[in-house]
């Protein structure tokens, strides 16, 4: 089974919700699953594969919990290339930046070479107002090519 990396980034717990719902499904498969709240380069290994569970925050911005993470990134632009991640963003379509925030990472982490392993979920709350409810439904879609 795979290792795989939860990097969250959430300001009202939303994000958190959906990581632990997704976290729980991968266990069951009899993945290893770590899910960082406070994610820091040093403790997240870039052979796993990383699942990104985040909304947007004030402008189209990253949460605070992993504005950090994303700092480390960009300033230390480390070698990603055997990083394989999946991007599940939550945001409100009622904001004109709506899921702008969690591409801002992907950018960064696609510049350091990483590359992703299924296409996006975006998630409008608008519409899903349990957000667990179609990430689990993605995550069905692909974790068995894990």
């Amino acid at each position: 089974m795979a290792k795989i990396e939860v990097i969250v980034g959430t300001t009202l717990g939303s994000a958190e919700y959906v990581a632990d719902e997704m976290m729980a499904q991968l266990t069951d498969q009899g993945h290893q699953v770590q899910v960082h709240l406070t994610p820091t380069l040093c403790e997240i290994d870039t052979h796993a594969l990383w699942i990104i569970v985040s909304s947007t925050h004030g402008a189209g911005d990253l949460p605070d919990n992993i504005q950090p993470f994303f700092n480390e990134i960009t300033e230390q632009k480390p070698d990603l290339s055997q990083v394989n991640f999946a991007l599940c963003a939550i945001g409100d379509s009622s904001y004109d930046t709506f899921c702008q925030g969690p591409e801002k990472l992907i950018s960064a982490i696609q510049d350091c070479d990483a590359k992703a392993f299924v296409y996006k979920i975006q998630i409008d709350v608008q519409l899903d107002p349990v957000p667990e409810d179609p990430a689990l439904a993605w995550l069905a879609q692909w974790q068995q090519e894990i």
